[in-house]
């Protein structure tokens, strides 16, 4: 069976999207407001289920060096912080989440156009 790169890489940059997004958190994850139905813990598993195989196998993803250090530097983040948070309400507006954001921000600015 054919693995689908480009469609799992999509699938990881959609979910790093939601994560560069508040008020599609604020919307969804903690009004719960539709269309999507989502919340912080699926957001955390759909990153995480794949993450370490993209990073891993990164040239048969068709990603640059640079590309697997910002996903990387981002994974390494993203888990102390979904490690010790599991509540958005409580910390949406905090510093440290800005800075994850921020980050998921930059992930997506190195995919551009890729």
């Amino acid at each position: 069976m054919e693995i689908n790169r480009k469609q799992i890489l999509e699938s990881l940059l959609d979910t790093i999207a939601c994560i560069s997004n508040k008020a599609y958190q604020r919307r969804v994850w903690i009004n719960g407001e539709g269309p999507e139905v989502d919340d912080f813990d699926e957001t955390v598993c759909y990153f995480f289920q794949g993450i370490d195989d993209i990073i891993d196998k990164y040239r048969e993803f068709k990603l640059t060096e640079a590309q697997c250090q910002v996903l990387k530097l981002f994974r390494n983040e993203f888990e102390k912080f979904s490690d010790d948070n599991n509540f958005p309400y409580l910390f949406i507006d905090t510093p440290e989440w800005t800075r994850i954001t921020e980050m998921a921000k930059d992930v997506l600015d190195h995919f551009k156009g890729a």
